[in-house]
């Protein structure tokens, strides 16, 4: 059954964009903010063609007891959850959860390697401050496609100086994932937040270089498939269920709107709690997690229905027995 986390509502305090396409939101939550650790995200009540859906954004910045900051990435052909943010206004609220944590930095390894693309720095920005503020050893890698799509590089380079590196894909700079990974002491970690593309290339690298897999700590913020988004049919024949998935929305969440519990936890295509048998397919699966194999995505006996879509009609078996 999918987590129910416990809501609360939060008014916006301010809004400020800090790159043309990435806008950061200050929220006062009613009763003041949570303390949270590096890595922690929110999880966001946004309605999308009126329909209620949830969004996770990672916390900005140190805490100060009475404020959560968050950034919210532009995404015209998305599934509509940032447009809905970008019309947010001051004085408006919102429904949030308490801070939660699937990205936490172990404050106890030698060195420290951090790697952002684009709107993946939100999490890293607390990170790099932490590690700062504790004279770590600490390089972080920043990639965008333009100079002023580099969020937050004012605020970074106060705490890491020159430790901070960034790459614009417009000057035709790449980031040298072997290289960076050749430098880390051995025993240091690399924790990156990025686009899937991004993470396989470091996966990869750091495999090469035989670094111990649990020394790699990622989040991502999903692939945008193989396919644009468009709606698909569901059966569910355990429970007797069939229902039409429509663009903006996630299989997950249409689901949980027709009353079938799932299993569930990162809503990101990460934890792989939510992975369901593929009964039958007539179409195509656009696998859009980070939690299977290549392997397992070619064979699609399994499908993440918090982020992963179908070009198609696909038949799923369901967690659900029913009482004996």
């Amino acid at each position: 059954m999918t987590h129910t986390p416990e809501w609360t509502d939060a008014v916006i305090q301010s809004i400020q964009d800090v790159t043309p396409t990435v806008r950061e939101l200050t929220l006062a939550p009613v009763g003041g903010a949570q303390a949270f650790d590096p890595g922690s995200h929110l999880q966001v009540q946004v309605l999308v063609n009126g329909k209620p859906q949830m969004r996770s954004y990672s916390l900005v910045g140190q805490p100060d007891g009475l404020t959560y900051r968050i950034a919210v990435k532009c995404l015209p052909d998305g599934r509509g959850g940032s447009l809905a943010m970008w019309r947010l206004i001051v004085g408006d609220r919102l429904r949030i959860t308490a801070p939660q944590n699937h990205f936490t930095l172990d404050l106890s390894a030698p060195a420290y390697l951090l790697i952002a693309g684009g709107i993946g720095i939100t999490p890293l920005v607390l990170m790099a401050q932490t590690l700062a503020q504790r004279a770590a050893q600490v390089q972080l890698l920043h990639g965008a496609r333009t100079d002023d799509e580099l969020a937050f590089s004012t605020l970074l380079t106060q705490s890491l100086g020159d430790r901070l590196k960034t790459c614009v894909a417009a000057k035709g700079e790449v980031i040298d994932f072997e290289a960076a990974i050749a430098s880390l002491p051995v025993g240091g970690q690399l924790y990156i937040c990025g686009p899937a593309p991004m993470l396989d290339a470091a996966r990869r690298a750091w495999a090469l270089a035989a670094r111990p897999p649990a020394d790699l700590r990622f989040e991502t913020f999903g692939s945008s498939g193989r396919f644009a988004p468009e709606a698909f049919e569901v059966h569910i024949p355990r429970q007797n269920v069939q229902l039409r998935v429509a663009a903006e929305e996630t299989l997950l969440d249409a689901l949980e709107m027709a009353g079938v519990q799932s299993l569930s936890n990162c809503r990101r295509g990460e934890c792989g709690l939510c992975a369901m048998d593929i009964l039958a397919i007539d179409g195509e699966i656009d696998h859009r997690d980070v939690f299977l194999s290549d392997h397992e995505k070619q064979e699609n006996k399994r499908l993440c229905i918090c982020v992963s879509r179908v070009i198609g009609t696909v038949t799923l078996d369901s967690s659900y027995r029913p009482d004996v």
